[in-house]
């Protein structure tokens, strides 16, 4: 694995750990949330842009996403 696949995967799984920590849902129901909205897909896709943003932000673009 290189590593910026490996930073990405890192990232993957800070978001799901940030999101199931404000929603107070296990990590197995926010990753399949996020793979029934295509979330992992798209914090994959964009991470160049996405990892130098806060949380917060990150957190409201994914809801957004969701449709929350």
């Amino acid at each position: 694995m290189s590593k910026r696949d490996a930073d990405i995967l890192y990232f993957v799984a800070f978001c799901i750990e940030s999101y199931k920590n404000k929603h107070g849902l296990t990590g197995e129901d926010v990753s399949k949330l996020f793979d029934r909205h295509e979330i992992k897909q798209y914090l994959s896709d964009y991470f160049d842009v996405l990892h130098t943003q806060g949380m917060p932000w990150i957190l409201e673009e994914i809801e957004e996403k969701i449709g929350l």
